[in-house]
């Protein structure tokens, strides 16, 4: 009986180790998912640090040269200077 013993215990751990590998806190799904999600992260990082360095570049250029603030007048507030023709075009 004891010969018979062993070999079921040591299917038993076989199938707990095999249920921790597919159904645990570390399993292969949700390690997956967590990559999926660690992906998605590093992507809308990249994206914020793009908007960050044109930002840092923007006030760079604000604190740096009138040549910006005057580009951002005329586009944003309609700046037009004395002695200059504002001509507005509108396509169909």
């Amino acid at each position: 009986m004891g010969f018979r013993l062993v070999p079921v215990v040591l299917l038993a751990l076989l199938a707990v180790l095999h249920a921790q590998l597919w159904l645990g806190r570390g399993s292969i799904p949700r390690v997956q998912e967590m990559q999926r999600q660690l992906d998605e992260q590093i992507a809308a990082n990249d994206l914020a640090r793009q908007a960050n360095e044109r930002l840092n570049s923007e006030v760079h250029d604000l604190k740096e040269g009138l040549d910006m603030v005057e580009e951002k007048a005329r586009s944003e507030l309609g700046m037009v200077k004395p002695n200059e023709v504002y001509v507005h075009y509108m396509p169909r």
